[in-house]
């Protein structure tokens, strides 16, 4: 959209929530409207405020402006990162886009893999920020904006927000009743849509609070979609029809089969942005309720990150206190205790030890009492011994623990003065959310036009959080009390007493059954793992020994080398 005045252009990817009552605030300063939608409010509000427009903002966005007058381009990308952005800087120019993909097919990125994003991905399962996979090609931070003059040389990069830090000054009763106040704002905002709109209900907290709140604002019952299984250990269906009774939505339930999952696997691959072993499960979820009729889908992303709800709020800290204990000790005897440790767990393991976290007892060990080094151990897809034989691509730099989390969230995120689970909330935050759920999110719930708005991540509501006492936010842990006494009028809270179980498809199964031979002839593929930087022998004996049903060889480990060598082969992209 143009202003024809001033020649400023917007390009704008995502929602706008409180641009009413911004343009309410822009009319009364002369300016005037031509359409009702949020785009010319962002525009006009460039106008009034020039850079200072994102400050107002509540939303989700991508945006890029051009400034005739300055001869400049200003990128911005929203708080917490919900909508991405990226750009490669060329001789005279910069191209930018909301995906990878976009601008590999632009013909002006050389389709190279970056060695050290590689590592990255082989150590998470996802390339983190604000590198992506290809070498070329960077990812705008979240809360991030960016100057650029007509050349293509970038002026200036600034944060203008970041997580507030605790501030516990105000009474407790005061703190809780404005952050009720602030989620039900954002749940409210969240609504406004002039196509149907639905809620991902999985029937655990997180979804349930969503659900609820945006009930209580619907003048008609809600549409609420679950995706159960014919796999009863993975099946959560009856958890959501029980919410949804309870909340009179007009609740449907969507059912994916093994066979559906083969038949439209090549599609899902093709909507990955990059390579990441988890967004799988968001495109199947996107694609059964697009094709039910949905095109606004509500979801209760950020719950467990927010509140606390991570196995990782309880082991993490268990973990620490252990590791504390050996830390005078040199590293070179935590290590040993750790071998000795994990000999003893995994004696019947074959040919590959355990790649879960009790298999990682010696990297554990060997982090110290740090909290960091613990955190990226126990998300790391494998041990550190068979990392170093899987990977042909570590760089001259790399180093085991190096920090895939962006230097100023982790600066901010784990100072010595927050509490431990404000720490880990941070991290959960920075790296799990920010770098994996939402992209991932975002290229497969878009890959199917479909657009997930997730009211937990409105940066208000998660600024009051910072006024809860670590007890109001996180305590008892893994219970979601703020979440559950939030919706307590609408849903007994004794509704969510089970064990935690997140949404997840049965791949465990169908990996060793109806996808076998497609998992098989990839990882028989000598010539594609090296070309992406993997070495073939040590992919087959993780595959021999998942196949055989070997102890801690969960199946995401697999499927993150599956995606890789499959979206690199896919899009042609390979080491230089």
């Amino acid at each position: 959209m143009t202003d024809p005045a001033s020649g400023v252009t917007l390009c704008y990817n995502g929602e706008c929530y409180n641009y009413l009552e911004l343009k309410q605030s822009l009319e009364a300063a002369g300016h005037r409207f031509q359409s009702t939608s949020d785009t010319e409010v962002i525009l006009k509000g460039y106008l009034e405020w020039g850079a200072g427009v994102v400050e107002r903002m509540r939303g989700m966005f991508a945006i890029a402006l051009w400034d005739p007058k300055l001869a400049e381009t200003l990128l911005i990308r929203d708080r917490l990162g919900i909508k991405p952005l990226y750009y490669t800087v060329r001789s005279q120019s910069i191209l930018f886009a909301s995906e990878v993909r976009a601008l590999l097919a632009s013909g002006q990125v050389a389709r190279h893999l970056d060695p050290e994003s590689v590592s990255r991905y082989l150590w998470q399962g996802f390339v983190p920020g604000p590198d992506t996979i290809v070498k070329d090609i960077k990812r705008l931070d979240p809360g991030t904006l960016m100057r650029v003059d007509r050349s293509g040389q970038i002026l200036e990069t600034r944060e203008y927000w970041r997580l507030p830090a605790s501030n516990n000054r105000v009474s407790s009763e005061d703190a809780l009743r404005v952050c009720q106040e602030e989620l039900a704002r954002a749940s409210a905002e969240h609504l406004v849509s002039d196509v149907p709109l639905g809620v991902f209900l999985s029937g655990g907290v997180d979804s349930s609070a969503v659900a609820a709140l945006a009930q209580r604002g619907a003048d008609n019952p809600l549409k609420t979609y679950n995706i159960r299984f014919d796999e009863a250990e993975y099946d959560e269906s009856s958890y959501a029809r029980q919410v949804a009774e309870r909340l009179g939505t007009d609740h449907h339930e969507l059912t994916l089969t093994e066979s559906m999952f083969q038949n439209q696997l090549d599609d899902a691959m093709s909507a990955l942005d990059q390579p990441t072993f988890d967004a799988i499960n968001t495109y199947f979820v996107s694609r059964v309720v697009k094709e039910a009729g949905l095109t606004v889908a509500l979801a209760g992303t950020g719950g467990d990150e927010l509140f606390g709800g991570y196995a990782s709020f309880k082991d993490l800290p268990r973990a620490q206190s252990y590791a504390k204990l050996l830390a005078p000790l040199p590293a070179i005897v935590r290590r040993a205790i750790g071998r000795a440790s994990l000999a003893v767990v995994s004696r019947h393991a074959g040919e590959v030890r355990p790649q879960v976290r009790w298999g990682k007892v010696a990297d554990l060990l060997e982090a110290g009492g740090d909290m960091f080094g613990l955190y990226q151990v126990s998300y790391s897809l494998f041990s550190r011994d068979f990392f170093e034989s899987l990977s042909n691509t570590r760089p001259a730099a790399w180093c085991w623990g190096q920090a895939p989390v962006r230097a100023d969230w982790l600066r901010h995120g784990i100072a010595e003065d927050r509490t431990t689970l404000e720490q880990i909330s941070r991290l959960e935050l920075a790296n799990f959310l920010g770098e994996r759920l939402l992209p991932d999110t975002d290229a497969a719930s878009m890959a199917m036009s479909l657009e997930v708005r997730v009211p937990l991540l409105d940066h208000q509501f998660v600024e009051s959080l910072a006024a809860l006492s670590t007890a109001q936010r996180y305590e008892p842990v893994g219970r979601k009390g703020f979440l559950r006494d939030a919706i307590s009028a609408d849903i007994d809270p004794a509704t969510f007493d089970r064990p935690k179980a997140g949404f997840e498809l049965p791949l465990e199964k169908w990996c060793r059954s109806g996808l076998t031979a497609e998992l098989d002839d990839t990882f028989k593929d000598i010539n594609l793992a090296h070309s992406v930087g993997l070495d073939a022998e040590s992919v087959a004996r993780l595959w021999r020994a998942f196949s055989a049903g070997a102890p801690g060889q969960y199946w995401s480990r697999l499927w993150a080398l599956f995606v890789l060598m499959n979206w690199c082969k896919q899009h042609r992209v390979t080491l230089a």
